[in-house]
């Protein structure tokens, strides 16, 4: 069983007016977001039995997040019924279509988080998924933080995480590295962007960032890289690099939530092992087809609009595709 800790939010997307050639907004759709969220329903519909813990606010936004995670099979067993309101975030479309963001979180459900209700999760989690807003905004980073340093204590369970940075809720940077780092070293497998990198250390390499990740504890640094394909950087100290999947965008949003739901899901149907003396089998080839699947889920994800990933049938259907010479073919989507 997975268990994703983190935020549950309202995504409220720019519908572009019929003309969009300045980018017009014409309204704005409420759909169910936040990466931890958008990451628990990747791993439900490739087929991952999920635990969302997550704190649901009980208004209408709260609601409708409940209704789109049963709909998907995301058990919310242990996910909090929350008193305070949902968080929002306002999502724009650049003109190239790329996904810009902005948030109303003050003194909103996400950010409560209490040791007594993270301990609702069960103890015999295969692999537990944090990240994102939870895992730097206060109070929830920091009892996330020692949740967490407790589970990696106890060596049998797998820990992910994914920063998901946002610039301008970050407060000071050097806190903001602190704080990075600190959640880097609770896992096994980390998961950023190029971009991520670039505000954090401005001036460094993706693969000497990657390495120095590494050496703070995790068996697998993988960074994302837009249309440049994506790299890993392994505890053999193996460095490689997956092209990217051609494919016509719709919009970028939720992509890499696809593809961190892609990469747990790969990881684990390879069996790779990432605790312990064995970690160093995740390397070469058996990494490889790891990247380029998760590369794939989020090229399905960036072909239809809004965060929408794939099922697991879309996804055979879609590398049988590959396979056939065929490409990405378009795919109608589920939301």
């Amino acid at each position: 069983m997975l268990c994703v800790i983190g935020e549950a939010l309202i995504d409220l997307v720019a519908e572009l007016a019929a003309d969009d050639a300045a980018a017009a907004v014409s309204s704005y759709r409420a759909h169910p977001g936040g990466s931890p969220f958008n990451v628990a329903i990747g791993l439900a519909r490739l087929g991952q039995p999920t635990l969302l813990q997550a704190r649901l606010s009980r208004d209408a936004f709260g609601r409708q997040l409940y209704r789109h995670a049963a709909k998907n099979e995301v058990d919310l067993s242990i996910a909090v019924a929350a008193t305070e309101p949902s968080t929002l975030a306002i999502v724009g479309l650049d003109e190239h279509r790329n996904a810009t963001y902005d948030f109303y979180l003050n003194g909103t459900a996400d950010w409560q988080w209490t040791e007594i209700e993270l301990q609702r999760a069960p103890q015999d989690s295969g692999w537990v998924h944090f990240g994102s807003l939870a895992s730097w905004t206060e109070p929830a980073a920091t009892v996330i933080a020692s949740h967490l340093s407790r589970i990696r204590g106890q060596a049998t369970t797998v820990i992910s995480y994914d920063p998901n940075i946002r610039p301008l809720l970050m407060g000071r940077h050097s806190d903001a590295v602190a704080i990075v780092e600190r959640s880097v070293g609770l896992a096994h497998v980390v998961k950023a962007s190029a971009e991520d990198l670039a505000w954090l250390y401005q001036g460094r390499t993706i693969a000497s960032v990657q390495q120095a990740w590494q050496q703070l504890g995790p068996s697998l640094v993988v960074v994302t890289n837009g249309s440049s394909g994506a790299s890993a950087f392994t505890a053999s100290g193996e460095w490689l690099s997956v092209p990217a999947q051609p494919v016509k965008v719709v919009d970028t949003v939720g992509a890499g939530d696809a593809f961190m739901a892609g990469l747990i899901n790969a990881l684990i149907r390879a069996d790779i092992r990432l605790i312990g003396d064995d970690r160093t089998q995740a390397r070469g080839d058996r990494v490889r087809r790891v990247l380029d699947e998760a590369i794939l889920v989020a090229a399905l994800t960036c072909a239809r609009a809004g965060a929408d990933p794939p099922s697991a049938a879309e996804l055979s259907a879609a590398q049988a595709g590959i396979q056939a010479g065929l490409g990405v073919q378009p795919q109608a989507g589920t939301r």
